[in-house]
């Protein structure tokens, strides 16, 4: 998602928003790995790594779950958090291209 030439504040949100989009999705991953009992959190690494995922994501999560809470056991934060990643990253380069390259002006 990062390429060459964009300016440094931007190129640094990118890099935030992307590492953040993974760290939702490990941690989906790793919610479902725990509710199969594929993964035993009495175990203290397989704890500590859900408590840091779960204090990563869960104050986000928590926002988002005030407006739709689950449905019939399906929580949709997960998914209406990585779409909000999108849509942020898409502004950036959106503002970057449109504020910082006007038409007409040679780079």
């Amino acid at each position: 998602m990062i390429a060459v030439g964009h300016n440094p504040i931007v190129a640094l949100l990118l890099l935030l928003l992307d590492l953040y989009w993974w760290v939702v999705v490990i941690a989906v991953v790793v919610s479902w790995l725990v509710a199969f009992g594929v993964l035993n959190t009495y175990h203290p690494l397989a704890r500590s790594v859900v408590r840091a995922l779960a204090a990563l994501t869960e104050p986000v999560f928590r926002q988002i779950r005030r407006v739709i809470p689950p449905m019939g056991g399906l929580d949709l934060s997960p998914l209406i958090v990585l779409i909000a990643i999108w849509f942020l990253e898409y502004v950036l380069l959106w503002a970057e291209a449109r504020y910082l390259y006007p038409q007409g002006a040679s780079v």
